[in-house]
């Protein structure tokens, strides 16, 4: 299958996202629309993180990133995809909806073939999706294997935590790898911004219930911040309490954090505690003030193995707001994924 018509493919298939996503909450619908929602409300039964809202948008975010135009911005530095016809095992993560499908759709996309073990906790959606790929270009079929354990591979790619990672780094030793560890993302504010840049911010933090990497868990204000700009900012996302895992999140550590008589800021459903620490439990955020901004960069350089994306008002910042919203040149840990598949 030549490049041109994998990008096609793929291309359609965002279509038919974007076209179930626009008409999800329409009273008349098509056999295909029903079956869409229905995959939707199978999700959420398996695992409650996985909101209607929360799948709906990381569809949605994955329809936008599949136009045709992107795909081809993207491939357009490896003109020259040539397949190996390599079996590529896939680890797939599951702590956000489709979080797995950027490895398998780079996997497919240049040739190679996927050997996917799909995590528990997204094992509904990724199949539906690539169901839909594979009625649009059947060919697609032979390259895509999903297993529960990972034999007869040529290179590996595994996402987990740090835990795991020693435990992948030791079983995948030897062949080629990339193993993805914990990370977080941090957004460093200066005062000046708009109502608008903070509305963002809360989004950055709490959509996927901040549950993925590139959510905002570390905060590094200007020393006299009126942190109450933030607060006021996060009001719409109240309802966020009522999601009943969240909740225990929440009043698991505040009551921690109130045992030890570590001093915290909270509104009822966001903790706000003052720390170094670059990750956050669910429900709480850390945050810490800055003087001096060079000496802040040089401290999240120093770091740059922690941190996925640092939002900020800046020309080198991603903007508030698009943090959720990678690109498909954006990858995990800032390894190019498809240069690493080209050179095996």
């Amino acid at each position: 299958m030549q490049t041109a018509k994998r990008i096609e493919s793929f291309s359609v298939l965002g279509n038919y996202l974007e076209s179930f996503v626009n008409n999800f909450d329409k009273i008349d619908t098509s056999e295909n629309q029903e079956k869409f929602n229905q995959m939707l409300h199978g999700s959420k039964a398996k695992n409650s993180w996985f909101t209607i809202e929360n799948q709906l948008y990381a569809i949605k975010s994955w329809a936008e990133a599949l136009k045709k135009e992107n795909l081809e911005k993207w491939l357009e530095p490896y003109a020259q995809i040539e397949s190996k016809n390599k079996t590529i095992g896939i680890v797939a993560a599951g702590n956000i909806p489709m979080v797995g499908f950027h490895d398998i759709l780079t996997v497919l996309i240049s040739g190679n073939k996927a050997q996917v073990k799909l995590s528990s906790k997204d094992d509904v959606l990724i199949p539906y999706v690539l169901d839909l790929l594979f009625e649009i270009e059947p060919k697609f079929k032979d390259q895509y294997e999903s297993v529960e354990r990972l034999e007869n591979y040529d290179a590996v790619i595994a996402t987990g935590s740090d835990n795991t990672a020693r435990y992948f780094e030791a079983y995948f030793k030897k062949v080629p790898n990339l193993i993805r560890r914990n990370r977080t993302s941090v957004a460093i504010l200066d005062g000046s911004e708009t109502e608008e840049d903070l509305e963002g911010l809360a989004h950055d933090m709490l959509q996927y219930f901040g549950l993925g990497c590139r959510n905002i868990t570390k905060l590094f204000v200007p020393k006299g911040y009126d942190l109450d700009k933030i607060f006021n900012a996060l009001y719409p996302w109240k309802d966020i309490i009522h999601h009943h895992k969240y909740a225990n999140n929440y009043d698991y550590f505040r009551t921690i954090f109130l045992m030890k008589q570590i001093p915290i800021l909270e509104n009822g459903f966001v903790l706000f505690k003052e720390g170094e620490d670059f990750f956050s439990p669910i429900s709480t955020v850390s945050y810490e003030y800055y003087e001096d901004k060079d000496k802040l960069k040089e401290h999240l350089a120093q770091n740059e193995e922690k941190i996925q994306a640092v939002v900020e008002k800046s020309e080198s910042g991603i903007p508030f707001g698009h943090a959720q919203q990678p690109q498909l040149w954006d990858y995990a840990d800032n390894v190019d994924t498809l240069k690493w598949l080209m050179e095996l």
